[in-house]
C-alpha cells in the first residue's frame, strides 16, 4: 500500500502551527497503521524552509521525529522539493533517512507506472514564476542568501511566503478548465509521448482532482491544510480520499 500527500505548508502564518503539525503527524500515524510500504510527500511540506550549512529552521521537531520513526520502521519516505521549500538540501535525508526528490520521479509498482512531480513550473505559460524558479535554483543566489543572518533570512522567507496565492485567496483554489490548467495540459502532452504511464500525481494547485486523461489517471492531491485530501494505491487501484483527523 502506497500513500501520497502534498502541500502541508507547515509553519503557514494564518493557522495554529502546533495543531496543524499534530494533524499531519496523525495522518502519518494512520498511514503507518494501515501498513504503508511507501509514503510520498509531494512538495511544499513547509511553508518556507532554508538550510544553512550549520543551521536549520526552528521547530517541526515532532514532524521530523515522525519521519525518522517511519524510516526506522522500514517505510520508504520520499520528500519532494516544492516551490515553498525548494531550499531543502540534505538535512532531512541525513538526519531522518528520507529520500529527497528534486523534480520528477518515476517508479513502477505492481506493474503500474507512476509519474510524480510537485507540479510547479509544468506546462505552458506562467512565465513570471518560471523566471523566479530559475532564480531560486541558482547556486550563486543560494550562496548569497546564505550570507544573510538567519533571523533576517527566515523573516524574509516567511514574508515572501505570505504573498503566495494560498495566503491571498484563502482556503481553496478553483479549477480553471483544461485549456487553462498548466499541469493538466502538461499531463495531456506527456501522455501522448509516454502512453505507458498509468498514473500522474502532482500537488501545487491545492485542488482535489481525480481526472482521466486518455488511458492514464491524473490526480492532484489537494492539500493537508483545508481540503485534507490524499491518495492511496492499493490492490491496483489509485484513489483520492479525504482524511478525517
Amino acid at each position: 500500500m502506497i500513500f501520497f500527500a502534498s502541500d502541508f505548508h507547515l509553519g503557514i502564518y494564518n493557522i495554529d502551527k502546533l495543531q496543524h503539525e499534530q494533524k499531519v503527524i496523525s495522518f502519518l500515524n494512520y498511514c503507518q497503521k494501515e501498513g504503508a510500504s511507501k509514503i510520498f510527500l509531494v512538495g511544499d511540506i513547509f511553508d518556507f524552509w532554508y538550510e544553512y550549512k550549520h543551521v536549520v529552521p526552528k521547530g517541526y521537531f515532532r514532524f521530523l521525529s515522525k519521519l525518522k520513526e517511519l524510516v526506522d520502521n522500514k517505510i520508504e519516505v520520499y520528500v519532494f522539493k516544492g516551490n515553498h521549500d525548494v531550499w531543502m538540501f540534505d538535512y532531512l535525508q541525513t538526519e531522518c533517512g528520507v529520500k529527497m526528490i528534486d523534480g520528477h520521479f518515476e517508479f513502477t509498482f505492481e506493474n503500474k507506472n507512476f509519474y510524480l512531480h510537485h507540479g510547479d513550473g509544468l506546462g505552458p505559460g506562467d512565465y513570471t514564476y518560471k523566471f523566479l524558479r530559475r532564480i531560486f535554483h541558482n547556486k550563486i543566489n543560494q550562496w548569497l542568501f546564505s550570507r544573510l543572518h538567519p533571523n533576517f533570512a527566515m523573516w524574509l522567507g516567511y514574508a515572501w511566503s505570505k504573498k503566495s496565492r494560498l495566503a491571498k485567496k484563502g482556503k481553496v483554489e478553483e479549477y480553471l478548465g483544461d485549456d487553462k490548467e498548466f499541469i493538466t495540459q502538461y499531463v495531456h502532452k506527456m501522455h501522448l509521448n509516454r502512453p505507458e504511464i498509468d498514473f500522474y500525481i502532482c500537488g501545487h494547485r491545492h485542488l482535489a482532482l481525480n481526472k482521466k486523461i486518455g488511458t492514464a489517471q491524473y490526480i492532484n492531491l489537494g492539500d493537508m491544510i483545508y481540503l485534507d485530501t490524499y491518495a492511496v494505491f492499493n490492490n491496483g487501484i489509485l484513489e483520492l480520499k479525504h482524511w478525517n483527523a
